[in-house]
């Protein structure tokens, strides 16, 4: 019975256990834009990273302040101001951003008595969350710069 109910439903795309947050993807995928012009060192304004991302500016001004405080981004005004990344693309992992942009989990009281079918339940949710959290830990922006290189070269550009 498990592994039918798993073959059918749960294994196909639009079933997500982890879901991603706007606010996460939103997060992203300004990042992503700001880590390919890191190398210029020219601040990028909202107004570039909206056109070149599908990002609400009013939600991205949010964001990005929230990631200058935190230290991930900083800010320059004037005329040729804009965000740029503090730190290097491969030193930012996935797993930063999201723990930034959604804040600490904090661990479940567990005021009830535990049962063995409980702790059975608890231990495989805690190995799924390691898996998730070493998959982001694996991954940093510069490797989604490499991977969205890769992928732009290899789609054919149609000219009518």
């Amino acid at each position: 019975m498990y592994s039918s109910i798993l073959n059918t439903d749960l294994n196909s795309q639009s079933y997500a256990l982890l879901d991603l947050s706007a606010k996460v993807e939103y997060a992203l995928l300004a990042l992503l834009e700001l880590a390919s012009h890191h190398d210029k060192k020219v601040p990028l304004t909202m107004n570039e990273i909206a056109v070149k991302q599908p990002i609400p500016e009013r939600y991205l001004e949010q964001i990005l302040t929230n990631l200058r405080r935190a230290g991930v981004v900083q800010s320059q005004r004037g005329s040729k101001g804009g965000f740029l990344l503090v730190r290097e693309p491969w030193q930012i992992t996935l797993l930063e951003i999201v723990t930034l942009v959604e804040g600490e989990r904090k661990e479940k009281e567990n005021s009830e008595t535990p049962t063995i079918e409980k702790t059975l339940v608890l231990e495989i949710w805690e190995q799924a969350n390691a898996a998730s959290i070493e998959v982001l830990r694996g991954y940093t922006l510069q490797d989604l710069c490499q991977e969205r290189e890769t992928r732009a070269q290899n789609s054919p550009m149609y000219y009518i």
